[in-house]
């Protein structure tokens, strides 16, 4: 029992994506849906967005992430990831928080898309005017 590793469990949300996160030490390996990070996310940004929280809190490469991730696009799956990271090093660490909640990792981004209305087109856009 005393070589077992301690693992953190967190849930990151940003629009429509939703992301499980298993934070455990490690060697820095991240695989998002039994895929490896460099496979599932082919954009360098979006790469770049997860790694935030580690080279905010110094901790790169000392934590293996396990990710299940459904729902919205790249983007914003990239975001509820690091979204999730971040909730996980806080239970990992709480002494990161400060640094995280400084750079903005901490608060769920609540921009959602507004729904369709009767009459509408889209959520806001109307029909087109005609005066004659």
């Amino acid at each position: 029992m005393a070589d077992r590793k301690i693992s953190h469990g967190a849930t990151g949300k940003r629009k429509s994506a939703v992301a499980r996160i298993r934070l455990s030490p490690g060697a820095g390996q991240i695989t998002v849906n039994q895929r490896a990070l460099g496979d599932y996310f082919g954009r360098p940004t979006s790469r770049m967005i997860i790694q935030q929280p580690f080279e905010t809190t110094n901790t790169t490469g000392q934590y293996d992430v396990s990710v299940n991730v459904c729902g919205g696009g790249v983007s914003a799956q990239a975001a509820a990831i690091r979204h999730g990271i971040t909730r996980a090093l806080i239970l990992a660490n709480a002494e990161f928080r400060p640094a995280l909640k400084k750079a903005g990792y901490v608060t769920r981004d609540p921009r959602e898309v507004e729904r369709k209305k009767y009459g509408r087109h889209k959520a806001r856009k109307r029909p087109q005017y005609s005066k004659r």
